[in-house]
């Protein structure tokens, strides 16, 4: 019988293993390799849109079942720093419209609803890649300890700092955001945390989000203009962080006080320039180490499990494993740079400090017809499918 081909990727998050997933579920062989001596999730939570369980399940059959496991997402909520609610977005309704939920999780638990929809596999620790050698029918995988893997491809999914990136020669040029990130977890009760709720606070220069994920646990985050070198230096304590928001409502202060500071996680925010190369030959990108974004939008783990729904979906029933990874990398980076380029757009209007922006940013959206607030959240929120089936399936590919 012949061998199923091998997958050989390079890190274990999101990415890595949603990669994992699409490809055994092709029949392919999963090798995972982690730099590391073990998995990791940071004491932090995240979202998973819509879009990123509609591709899994349009195109490859999976479920996630990811609500099993976070807080489906009921009411999300724009206010102002005082109380004042601007928005409240229409997530739940574009979420039944494509028949799966968006859903907010912690890191933990989205690892490990991605090991158990993978099941055994082999993954490999303290495996530092440092290079590849491609020939006509394999790739080798070189690690710093002096061992290699053999492969049919190379999934680099070792995110923002990717080794794999660079080992292709392709450019990604840091970019600092010029504020600072606090992400926290707490378990935490108020009247105001309903089932699925989210709310984001917008003030001058900051912003605080709350998001119930689960279980009695929620996920807080904050931010504050400040130059990125003092973001990265910086070292205060829950008391610090709460009075970058004086004055705002009562429940903020209460959650980042009742949050241990030693359980605070502090970010530089920073994406990267938006790479014009994934593939080259036999080796592709995938997640961050592909299209490095700001949080804005919520999308970064949404896209690397797209990436990886497509990917396997590219890889079914072919022998021509090359052309496959082309067109994957053609139908992938449009869509990843709208994305990456709309999150570092918001992001920028919600770091607004200019009084008179910030009362543009805050009545535009207070006035916004629903409507088309709803045609914004689509462009994201919605995978098409249909056209990546219609494009995988051409006879005559556009640039091949």
């Amino acid at each position: 019988m012949p061998k199923n081909p091998t997958a050989l990727i390079v890190g274990t998050g999101v990415g890595g293993l949603s990669a994992a997933i699409a490809l055994k579920n092709i029949g392919w062989s999963a090798q995972l390799f982690e730099k590391n001596n073990g998995l990791r999730a940071t004491g932090s939570g995240l979202s998973v849109m819509s879009n990123a369980s509609t591709a899994m399940k349009t195109l490859l059959g999976i479920d996630l079942n990811l609500k099993n496991y976070g807080a489906e997402i009921q009411n999300f909520e724009i206010r102002h720093k005082s109380g004042l609610l601007l928005k409240r977005l229409p997530m739940q309704e574009i979420s039944n419209q494509q028949g799966t939920p968006c859903v907010c999780i912690s890191r933990e638990k989205l690892q490990q609803s991605l090991l158990d929809k993978l099941g055994d596999t082999n993954i490999a620790f303290e495996k530092r890649a440092i290079n590849y050698v491609e020939t006509p029918k394999s790739v080798q995988l070189n690690f710093d300890d002096g061992t290699s893997a053999h492969g049919d491809i190379l999934i680099g999914a070792d995110g923002f700092h990717s080794s794999i990136r660079e080992s292709i020669g392709t450019q990604s040029i840091i970019q600092e955001a010029g504020y600072i990130c606090w992400l926290a977890l707490v378990k935490y009760s108020h009247p105001q945390i309903t089932p699925g709720y989210v709310v984001h606070y917008w003030g001058s220069g900051k912003r605080i989000g709350i998001i119930d994920i689960g279980n009695g646990w929620v996920y807080w985050w904050g931010t504050a203009n400040m130059p990125s070198h003092e973001a990265r230096e910086w070292k205060g304590t829950n008391n610090d962080i709460a009075e970058f928001y004086i004055g705002w409502p009562d429940i903020i202060h209460d959650i980042i006080l009742s949050t241990d500071s030693t359980s605070i996680i502090t970010v530089d925010a920073k994406d990267r320039t938006f790479p014009e190369t994934w593939t080259k030959g036999r080796v592709t990108l995938l997640g961050d180490a592909a299209h490095p974004m700001l949080t804005s939008l919520g999308q970064g783990a949404g896209l690397s499990i797209e990436d990886a729904a497509v990917l396997g979906y590219v890889l079914r029933n072919t022998d021509d494993h090359v052309e496959a990874l082309k067109k994957y990398e053609f139908i992938r980076q449009p869509r990843a740079r709208t994305i990456v380029n709309a999150s570092r757009e918001l992001s920028e209007i919600e770091q607004y400090d200019s009084l008179i922006l910030r009362i543009k940013r805050d009545v535009g959206i207070w006035l916004a017809p629903q409507k088309k607030i709803r045609e914004r959240l689509n462009k994201s929120l919605l995978f098409d499918n249909i056209a990546v089936q219609t494009t995988t399936n051409c006879k005559v590919f556009p640039q091949l």
